[in-house]
C-alpha cells in the first residue's frame, strides 16, 4: 500500500514552495518529529518519492521542491542563492508547524540543511540534520568533480523533450523507470537555479557553518566517487564533533539510487526508527 498523502503548496519566505507527503497519519507513524527530504540541484521531489514511500512507512515525511526546481517558484528575478534557499527550508518548516523537524539534504540539499541548522541555534526548528553526501567543494578547495555542462546539456535536451533511454547517457546506471521519471521532471529545472546553486559549490564557505551547527548530524558518505574522501570526512569532525558517518561502499553520489537498501542502513535508526 503507498504511504503517499498528498501534495500541496504552502506560501513561505515569499515564494510557492510545494512539496509531497508520504506517512502523516494514515500510517502508523514514528512521531519524534516530522521529516523533510531537501533534493539535490536538479532533482524535483517526484524523484525522491520511493524514498518518501519507505520514509512514510514509519515517519511523517515532507520531500520539497527546491525553489526552481519541479513546481515550486522559479522567475528570471528569483534569488537562487544558498541564504535564499536555506531561509526557504526554515519558513517552510514554520508554515507548515514543523517545529524540531528532522531533515535529510541530499547533495545541494545536504548544504542547505547545514545553513538552515546554522540560522537555527536552539534547534526550535531544525532538531537533526542527515548529510547525503554533500559536496565539499568552496573556496580555496578543490573543484565539485562533476561539471555544469552535464546538467545544463541533459536540461535542454528535456525541456525539448526527451524519453527515457534519450536520458540514458547521463546516467547509464539507472533502471529505466528511473530514467524515464528523470526524462518526464527535469524540465522543471530551472537553468538560471542550477548555474546559480553550482556556482555556489564554488563560492559558499559550508565549512564555515559547521562549527555554527549544535544539532545532532550524521553523514552519509558514497564509497565510490570523488565529492568526499577519507580527509574530508576527518575534517567534518573537527568542524563537527558530534558528526556521525556511515558509508554506502557500492554507491556513486546519487546514492539511493545506486543501493537504497545500503542508504537505509546507513541511516540506521537517527530519525528514532530503522528503516531496512
Amino acid at each position: 500500500m503507498s504511504t503517499f498523502v498528498h501534495g500541496g503548496n504552502v506560501a513561505a519566505n515569499g515564494i510557492r514552495q510545494h512539496y509531497l507527503r508520504y506517512g502523516g497519519a494514515t500510517v502508523e507513524t514514528t512521531r519524534r518529529a516530522a521529516v523533510v527530504i531537501v533534493p539535490g540541484i536538479t532533482s524535483p521531489a517526484i524523484t525522491w518519492g520511493f524514498v518518501g514511500e519507505r520514509f512514510g512507512r514509519h515517519l511523517d515525511t515532507y520531500v520539497l521542491d527546491v525553489r526552481g526546481r519541479g513546481l515550486s517558484s522559479a522567475s528570471s528575478t528569483l534569488d537562487y542563492s544558498l541564504d535564499a534557499q536555506a531561509d526557504d527550508l526554515l519558513a517552510f518548516i514554520e508554515a507548515l508547524g514543523l517545529s524540531g523537524a528532522a531533515v535529510l539534504g541530499h547533495s545541494m540539499g545536504a548544504r542547505i540543511a547545514l545553513r538552515a541548522a546554522r540560522r537555527d541555534p536552539q534547534g526550535g526548528r531544525i532538531e537533526r540534520i542527515a548529510l547525503a553526501d554533500p559536496p565539499v567543494s568552496g573556496p580555496g578547495r578543490r573543484p565539485y568533480p562533476s561539471q555544469l555542462s552535464w546538467y545544463v546539456d541533459s536540461i535542454a535536451l528535456a525541456q525539448a523533450g526527451m524519453d527515457g533511454e534519450a536520458m540514458r547517457r547521463f546516467c547509464p546506471s539507472w533502471t529505466d523507470q528511473q530514467l524515464q521519471l528523470r526524462a518526464e521532471w527535469l524540465h522543471t529545472c530551472d537553468e538560471r537555479a542550477v548555474r546559480m546553486s553550482f556556482d555556489g559549490f564554488h563560492g559558499d564557505d559550508v565549512h564555515a557553518d559547521m562549527p555554527h551547527v549544535a544539532q545532532p548530524a550524521l553523514l552519509i558518505a558514497a564509497g565510490r566517487g570523488d565529492v568526499i574522501r577519507d580527509e574530508d570526512i576527518a575534517e567534518m569532525r573537527t568542524l563537527m564533533p558530534q558528526l556521525e558517518v556511515a558509508k554506502v561502499a557500492d554507491a556513486g553520489h546519487m546514492i539511493p539510487w545506486d543501493d537504497e537498501a545500503g542508504f537505509y542502513r546507513a541511516l540506521g535508526t537517527f530519525f528514532g526508527t530503522a528503516l531496512d
